[in-house]
């Protein structure tokens, strides 16, 4: 680290190992006077100029972080002859441990070991002292090597962690953004089932009162009456108030930013449509002037998990609303059975028009292909065709014979 770019803390530190040399190296350099060292076996210019190495010393472990090994290196070939240096010795070994490879530091350590042989000679002939001495300072060169791996060793765990602290958040935000992206499509495919039926409602009443108008103008049928009017129109504005009360649930889960469960404080839960909702489904079908039969083989208490219901409640509204658009007039048949342990199986069908009807409701042509999609997701299969006079559009759901409380809760979450 460059010194402009020291922090404070780390010109805390270097003071305080600048301190720690400079009272280390006054404390060596004391040692001439005493019986190891007699003052009187070293010369006078040795001793000024290992006193004057400590300053040097001191200043030079200023740059201990951007060049650790040259500093080590030069404080131990100095150490040879200067005693003051030891505690910017082993302030470089420990940062040289810390900045740089392992193998780098143990060579230098080794050096300055192998360095410090010449102070031990030094030393009046003496077996213990001379073997106390060597052990003292090879116990406290590998302390500081060791010290300054630890530290190293610390500081690439908390990276580590520290790296895969920000991995797992990138990987949650993926996910939140995978999350929010597969919202978005589960909305869309939504609002088309909501607005395509809804609309192919509006577009039926209004086709009617246009024909029977234009039937009544030619002579070939009576002038509508005010009260069928009245009923037609009642039944459009209706339409109209659920389709616009749909649509701006739907654009408020857009414009909230909440697609991906945070808690915005505001109020979500709009009931989802569920296999009870069926029959309200039939009879806004037949007041539009379908004709649809209902048959539904159900148990009494219990059902299928709250996405499976929905899904099924979407493949009767598709298949009514495809009717109403292809084969006007046709009359349609609605067959919804199961149980626990049994396949959930829904079928919509209705007899073929005889060619195209001169009024079919435009469409995007995207419905079953959706359908399709949101049965699969769900574990079920979906297939349609025509056969034998009918078009049939089936779904088969899965409808487990007892589901786990996880299933239930993680379903309970889901629709809330």
């Amino acid at each position: 680290m460059e010194a402009g770019r020291r922090g404070r803390r780390d010109v805390v530190v270097d003071l305080l190992l600048i301190g720690f040399a400079v009272v280390c190296g006054l404390m060596s350099f004391s040692s001439y006077g005493n019986d190891l060292h007699p003052v009187d076996r070293v010369p006078a210019w040795v001793l000024w100029l290992d006193l004057a190495c400590l300053p040097v010393g001191c200043v030079a472990l200023w740059w201990r972080r951007a060049h650790p090994l040259a500093l080590a290196v030069g404080v131990t070939l100095v150490s040879t002859f200067a005693v003051s240096v030891i505690g910017v010795l082993l302030v470089s070994l420990i940062s040289l441990a810390v900045y740089r490879p392992f193998p780098r530091a143990a060579l230098v350590t080794l050096l300055a070991i192998v360095l410090s042989l010449p102070w031990v000679l030094l030393i009046p002939p003496s077996p213990v002292d001379s073997f106390v001495t060597m052990v003292s300072i090879v116990v406290m060169l590998s302390a500081c090597l060791a010290w300054g791996v630890a530290i190293r060793s610390r500081r690439s765990l908390v990276e580590r962690l520290r790296e895969d602290v920000r991995r797992e958040r990138q990987v949650h935000e993926e996910r939140l953004g995978a999350a929010r992206v597969e919202e978005r499509r589960r909305i869309a495919r939504e609002m088309h089932d909501v607005i395509a039926h809804r609309m192919s409602l509006l577009s039926v009443h209004a086709g009617a009162l246009a024909y029977r108008t234009e039937r009544a103008e030619i002579g070939r049928a009576a002038p509508l009456e005010p009260a069928e009017v009245g009923s037609a129109v009642r039944v459009i504005q209706e339409n109209a108030h659920r389709v616009l009360d749909e649509l701006g649930d739907i654009l408020n889960v857009l414009r909230s930013g909440d697609l991906a469960g945070e808690d915005t404080g505001e109020d979500r839960s709009t009931p989802q449509p569920r296999l009870e909702d069926l029959p309200r489904l039939v009879r806004e079908a037949v007041d539009a002037g379908e004709r649809v039969t209902c048959d539904l083989d159900l148990p009494e208490e219990g059902g299928p998990r709250e996405q499976v219901q929905r899904t099924a409640y979407r493949v009767v509204q598709e298949g009514l609303t495809n009717t109403r658009k292809h084969a006007p007039g046709a009359k349609v048949e609605v067959t919804v059975a199961g149980g626990p342990g049994r396949d959930l199986e829904v079928v919509v069908s209705n007899v073929l028009p005889v060619g195209r009807a001169a009024r079919e409701v435009p469409g995007a042509g995207v419905g079953l292909a959706g359908l399709a999609e949101r049965v699969r997701l769900d574990g079920g299969a979906l297939e349609h065709g025509a056969a034998q006079g009918r078009f049939r559009l089936v779904a088969t759901l899965p409808w487990p014979a007892e589901p786990s409380a996880e299933t239930t809760e993680n379903e309970r979450r889901k629709v809330t």
